[in-house]
This record gives C-alpha cells, sequence and structure tokens, in this order.
C-alpha cells in the first residue's frame, strides 16, 4: 500500500479552485468566459482515470486552462479592438487578450501590437534594472513575486513595491494607447 494520500477531485478544487479561477479570470474578457474555460478545466480532470498519474496536479490544471484560453480565443473573434479589454477587480483596464492574440490579417490589431510592444519596451528602458527586473520577470516570464524575491535574495515586500513603481510608470507612458483604443 503507498504512503501517498490518494488525490480526489474535491481535495484539488479545494486546493486550486481560488487561484486556477483568478489565473483564467485575469486572461479572459468577462466572468462568462472564466466560468466556462474553469468548468472546461474541471470536466477534463474529472475525465482522468487515475489521479495519481498526474505528477504535479497544479502545473496540470494551469497548462489545460491555458489551453481552454488559447482555444476560446481561437473561436471568437471580436470585431473592434475595444472587445479585447476588460475591467478586472479593481476597476483596471486589462487588454491582455488583445496583446495575446495572432492578428492574422486584421491590419488594426496588428499596428496595435506593434505599437504596444514597442512603447512598451521604451518604457521599461526608462526604468531602474531593479524595478524592470521585477516587472519583467513576474509578468513577461510569469514568475511569481515570491520567486522573484527569493531568486534576487530581496525581502518579498521590496520586489512589490518595485514592480508598483514600474507599473505606475508603466500606466503613465502608455496611457495614450488606451487613449487611443477608446476612441
Amino acid at each position: 500500500m503507498s504512503d501517498t494520500p490518494k488525490r480526489s477531485i474535491t481535495a484539488l478544487v479545494a486546493d486550486y479552485g481560488k487561484r486556477l479561477r483568478g489565473f483564467v479570470r485575469g486572461r479572459v474578457r468577462n466572468e462568462s468566459d472564466a466560468d466556462d474555460v474553469v468548468q472546461d478545466v474541471w470536466q477534463q480532470l474529472s475525465s482522468l482515470s487515475n489521479l495519481e498519474d498526474l505528477e504535479s496536479a497544479g502545473a496540470w490544471l494551469f497548462q489545460v486552462a491555458r489551453n481552454r484560453i488559447t482555444d476560446l480565443y481561437r473561436r471568437k473573434k471580436p470585431d473592434a479592438l475595444e472587445d479585447y479589454s476588460y475591467e478586472d477587480e479593481a476597476g483596471e483596464q486589462q487588454f491582455r487578450e488583445l496583446l495575446l492574440l495572432d492578428p492574422g490579417d486584421d491590419p488594426d490589431l496588428n499596428l496595435f501590437k506593434e505599437l504596444f510592444w514597442e512603447e512598451l519596451f521604451n518604457a521599461l528602458d526608462e526604468l531602474p534594472e531593479a524595478q524592470r527586473e521585477a516587472f519583467v520577470l513576474n509578468e513577461l516570464e510569469d514568475m511569481t513575486l515570491q520567486e522573484i524575491a527569493d531568486l534576487s535574495g530581496e525581502n518579498l515586500k521590496t520586489i512589490i513595491s518595485r514592480k508598483r513603481y514600474a507599473v505606475q510608470h508603466l500606466r503613465r507612458r502608455l496611457a495614450h494607447l488606451y487613449q487611443d483604443l477608446q476612441q
């Protein structure tokens, strides 16, 4: 008999439910899409014959969520650039979907993405190295703030502060793109 406890779907939902929901909600347009993606992830998990075969249930859940989000955006093609944005729980406007989409034959989307990335990297170059590193590692390389603190040997609050200053600078510098998108 194995010493490892049996995994159950209920335990996985309890362990990963909130984080998975937050992860998905940060990458889709609205609550309904988030609900659909999370439901698809749990349904796929329930279809596995042996949960013990999963080496890392968390990694598996988040990868399935990424795949479902990609599928969602392949199925839905908004007509206007504004359709790609949404407000998060704090009322902040988010454009992640817009930046992750394949521009295909949409010249407006292609132009906006090129302009955004150029402006973003120019604005990042203006930041002090420590702030730039905190932002890039967290937002572009998907490291947690705790992982960044561990990697750098810095206090977590220091990393949080650096990221906050970077975000504030980037919001100011990229505000004109937001305004252009709203027109």
